[in-house]
């Protein structure tokens, strides 16, 4: 297997990939940008792509969402949730109060910005495009006075000291990744499924028509969130997770009638769900679903051949 990830080499997105025992035995190949990383998948220079989709403290990343929704037709293979620890990543012997600039990638900063403000408040602050390429960029620079925001990984391969640790504002830290490429995985029992709902026409009640859909069978939303279409000014369509796989009759029911009804749908995938109870829950679903089948087909073993009854 040949796997795409967001780089260079130390970001969260490589952790999180580290975490998943056959993508870390796949052939890794870090790419400067989210839309490489897709885009290698796509022309099959990778089975596999890994990227950031949603921070619990920032939410989106929209340049995940946008690629995956208007320039791509891969599917979510998978979601791979990290708690995130950010740290002041500078060379030997720099100081806080040597520190003349922090750089970092956006989201990282933004979930420091509290930090920044009552430790370094008067320092520059710059974008770079990964928390591993600041710490790279520091590595290099033979300025001082320069931090990068980054996780002990990025510290660790790129040579530099952890000046602060645990800097970011909410200590409850996680980003979501997804690992992105073809087909639709089997069924696992506890799945969620991904899907972008855009409005045929821009009307009263059409949202909620949407949303009836799901109520109306009962199918939990786990996210609701609305993007620019990048068509005009004011129109705008709604990515939706839910729990439920497409292989769930209810699901396939659910998208057969926005599709027919409400809406025009695109199928981003369905999925095993993460986290920690995710796996407890899908052996409970797997011993639910053997239970009910043994059950069903006790019944359909009392079918007669023809029925004698009958005149």
């Amino acid at each position: 297997m040949r796997a795409a990830y967001f780089g260079p080499s130390g970001t969260f997105t490589e952790e999180a990939l580290l975490t998943q025992p056959d993508l870390a035995a796949a052939s890794r190949e870090p790419l400067r940008t989210i839309p490489e990383v897709i885009a290698a998948v796509e022309s099959d220079a990778a089975d596999v792509g890994v990227v950031p989709i949603e921070n619990s403290i920032e939410g989106s990343v929209a340049i995940t969402l946008d690629t995956l929704v208007f320039e791509s037709e891969l599917l979510v293979q998978r979601e791979v949730d990290l708690p995130i620890s950010l740290n002041l990543c500078v060379r030997t012997g720099t100081t806080l109060a040597d520190v003349t600039s922090v750089a970092s990638y956006p989201h990282a900063i933004a979930q420091c910005r509290g930090w920044l403000s009552s430790k370094l408040p008067s320092v520059a602050v710059t974008a770079a495009n990964s928390t591993a390429d600041a710490a790279r960029e520091v590595s290099r620079s033979k300025r001082g006075g320069r931090a990068a925001i980054a996780n002990a990984l990025a510290a660790e391969i790129y040579g530099l000291d952890l000046l602060a640790t645990e800097i970011e504002d909410h200590p409850e830290n996680q980003t979501r990744f997804v690992v992105v490429g073809r087909g639709v995985p089997a069924s696992t029992g506890h799945d969620k499924s991904s899907i972008v709902c855009f409005q045929r026409a821009d009307r009263p009640g059409s949202l909620l028509g949407i949303l009836q859909e799901f109520a109306a069978r009962s199918i939990n939303l786990t996210k609701v969130e609305s993007r620019p279409t990048k068509r005009s000014l004011g129109d705008y369509c709604f990515l939706i997770d839910f729990e439920g796989h497409i292989a769930d009759e209810l699901v396939a029911d659910c998208l057969r009638n926005l599709a027919a009804r409400q809406a025009r749908v695109k199928f981003l995938g369905s999925y095993p769900v993460a986290g920690e109870a995710s796996r407890s829950r899908r052996n409970a679903a797997t011993r639910a679903w053997r239970t009910a089948d043994q059950w069903v087909e006790g019944i359909r073993g009392q079918l007669r051949a023809t029925d004698e009854l009958l005149p």
